[in-house]
């Protein structure tokens, strides 16, 4: 059968204003809820994320969610799950996410994470995207050659981020499916279409 999930990423505090998202089995925040990165912005995100009206919701963190390093989110409910570097299995499908913290990626922390990612792992989640995928803006490639190099050692069905803003849409290469989630743009001001990906679970 298929799954159909709703991928979300880089809202900036801008998640009341998405309206009628369309149905899915699944939502994804891949990071970059807040914008501050305050503990209020967080509560606030997690309070909407945790009401939407979906069966299973998982999110993970971006670079400008930094008041939730190290910490454990604790009485969310049993639908919500928060991918930190750790993996879910909803309905045969296995869902991996790895967050982009800086404290991280300025120290070798971030390569042993993304070194981690299980090779059974279906849909990866990352904040950031992998390198030469929909991760160009400005001139540059911004995306993690790290993730590059891993994904060939995986048989991913498709990988959900966001964090280059200008890049926001999908993209199908070599049977996985790209997804950049970013719903701002590069100003903040303007809200793009949230993505809509379909997997097998078999």
């Amino acid at each position: 059968s298929l799954m159909k999930i709703l991928h979300l990423s880089d809202t900036h505090n801008n998640h009341r204003r998405l309206r009628d998202l369309p149905e899915a089995d699944v939502v994804v925040h891949s990071g970059d809820f807040c914008m501050v990165g305050t503990e209020q912005e967080a509560l606030e995100f997690l309070n909407w994320f945790c009401d939407l009206p979906y069966k299973h919701k998982i999110f993970i963190c971006g670079n400008h969610d930094d008041c939730l390093y190290g910490a454990n989110i604790d009485g969310l409910d049993s639908n919500v799950h928060y991918l930190c570097n750790s993996g879910v299995e909803i309905e045969g499908v296995k869902f991996y996410g790895v967050p982009m913290f800086m404290g991280d990626c300025i120290t070798d922390r971030q390569s042993c994470n993304y070194a981690k990612i299980p090779s059974d792992t279906d849909v990866l989640i990352t904040h950031s995207p992998a390198y030469g995928i929909l991760d160009y803006d400005d001139g540059i490639n911004y995306g993690s050659e790290e993730i590059l190099t891993k994904l060939s050692d995986l048989h991913l069905k498709a990988h959900l981020f966001g964090h280059i803003h200008a890049q926001h849409g999908i993209l199908e290469q070599n049977g996985i499916t790209f997804s950049n989630g970013a719903i701002v743009n590069a100003d903040y001001t303007i809200l793009s279409t949230p993505n809509i990906i379909i997997v097998e679970n078999a």
